[in-house]
């Protein structure tokens, strides 16, 4: 074999995946390091960027072993959204980044107000960059003073590896200083949060050319070229070939969303709909995102005490057979574990049970969050249905795929075809590593082609009455979670 081979990369929140995919797109090898986050203070989500780097140099220490490194000829980044990365005017990290899942900017997001939303496609909400770059502003004034640029944290990755400053337009879309239909940064935004366009890094398009690799001890020729890659959700559409207009998928990861691919930025700020870039030219998509997803699954398992996740599974199938649906006592779930964002717009919300009794078992409340979380989407993806967009069937990615109980009720709750996909858990990499075949002219053919399907969930219409009736049930409780925070 003497073909290129591209490196595709995803900084994720919990672990940084990297792999090796060759020109047919065959994954020739792959490799994981975990990373840590750190919570100072109630509802803060931080890391170190220098802790990216060197779980990088891991992952790449992991490659170098398999003959294709050699042919390593691009690289693709993919990477979780929202983060700020404070850098000096000599590249120094100024501060902590703060993550998509910290809720310290509440107030800041409320102040920044919705005056520029149907531009920048988004509500201000404390998860996304600005409002926390406002926080700064407010509390580490001598932080802030000293900032030259912010990069979201894949492009920290990019500068280690290149020396250069520059992101690409799907992350730039989640930092709401984006005009998301023209592409380009928005300066009435940015001077809103006391920046200036000149503390931006430069954008080009996903699968364009933005750097060469300058850094030296990698085992990487300095020919090597690097795409602009993109946010963790749009890398993985491309992974899984989720690229032209009406294409939907569902993440099913620590957090949840419900994606739309769309030809026009069409979001709903009012109702918490983002309409992001997407990381392909003249392509967007429209999300209804959940900050609780799966993890409520992991959450739930250690709290009922059981070994892991499948053995819960295991009991709920049992006890509750997906065939049959869930009795109309079974106590409900709310799935607010880290708060909400569409179409609730509260990081403060916290999630529960109601209708528990002393003959409530371990399976009844793993039913009870599936479901809960289930319930969740149905409302992220009415709300994304009123930005006018349309979809008939979801792939479902990310580790909640992996139950086939799941993803039958969540084609019976949202009344749409789910299908899983053989090797999603690598969507983002592999979408990552396509777009730097495209950065190099090569592997157009790849793009079309998706992953093979695992297998298929049709909504199963004999559950629809009393999932109805549940769901009213779900949605009438919301009142009550919001009177808790006060």
């Amino acid at each position: 074999m003497s073909g290129p081979v591209s490196l595709g990369i995803d900084l994720g929140t919990s672990e940084l995946k990297a792999i090796l995919m060759d020109i047919d797109g065959n994954v020739l090898a792959h490799a994981g390091v975990r990373l840590s986050v750190s919570r100072r203070h109630d509802g803060w989500s931080e890391q170190a960027p220098q802790d990216w780097w060197h779980a990088c140099l891991q992952a790449l220490q992991q490659l170098r072993g398999h003959a294709a490194f050699a042919r390593v000829a691009c690289i693709g980044l993919s990477g979780q959204m929202h983060g700020a990365v404070l850098l000096g005017d000599d590249n120094r990290v100024l501060y902590p980044a703060i993550l998509w899942d910290d809720s310290r900017a509440v107030l800041q997001a409320e102040q920044l107000g919705a005056e520029h939303a149907e531009v920048t496609g988004s509500l201000p909400m404390a998860g996304l960059t600005a409002p926390k770059l406002l926080w700064l502003q407010q509390h580490e004034p001598d932080v802030f003073n000293a900032i030259d640029c912010v990069l979201s944290p894949k492009d920290y990755l990019r500068l280690c590896l290149s020396g250069e400053r520059i992101s690409e337009m799907s992350d730039a879309a989640g930092t709401l200083w984006l005009d998301v239909a023209q592409r380009e940064w928005f300066a009435p935004m940015l001077h809103t949060t006391g920046l200036t366009p000149a503390q931006m890094p430069r954008l080009v398009e996903g699968g364009s050319a933005s750097a060469c690799v300058t850094a030296v001890g990698l085992g990487l020729s300095p020919h090597v070229v690097i795409a602009g890659g993109g946010g963790d959700n749009p890398v993985a559409a491309v992974g899984i070939g989720a690229i032209n207009a009406g294409d939907g998928f569902i993440t099913l990861g620590t957090s949840a969303a419900i994606v739309a691919i769309t030809d026009h930025a069409a979001g709903n700020p009012a109702s918490a709909v983002h309409s992001f870039c997407h990381a392909l030219p003249e392509r967007w998509y429209t999300m209804g995102a959940m900050l609780a997803g799966a993890s409520c699954l992991r959450w739930v398992t250690r709290l009922t005490g059981m070994p892991d996740e499948q053995t819960l599974l295991d009991q709920v199938q049992a006890q509750l057979p997906i065939e049959q649906g869930a009795p109309l006592s079974t106590p409900l779930f709310l799935p607010y574990l880290a708060g909400e964002r569409t179409p609730h717009n509260d990081p403060l919300l916290r999630g529960g049970f109601l209708g528990l009794g002393h003959d409530c078992t371990p399976a009844m409340l793993g039913y009870a969050v599936m479901e809960g979380v289930g319930f969740g989407l149905l409302d992220a993806w009415r709300a994304v249905q009123s930005s006018g967009v349309e979809v008939k069937s979801f792939a479902l990615v990310g580790g909640g795929a992996r139950s086939a109980y799941w993803a039958q009720l969540l084609a019976n709750i949202l009344q749409r075809e789910i299908y899983t996909l053989h090797g999603s858990e690598l969507s983002a990499c592999i979408g990552a590593a396509k777009l730097g075949f495209m950065a190099i002219g090569q592997g157009a053919d790849l793009l079309a082609g998706g992953m093979p399907v695992k297998a298929r969930y049709v909504p199963d219409v004999r559950q629809q009455p009393v999932l109805a009736v549940r769901y009213r049930k779900f949605q009438g409780l919301l009142a009550a979670a919001k009177a808790l925070q006060d």
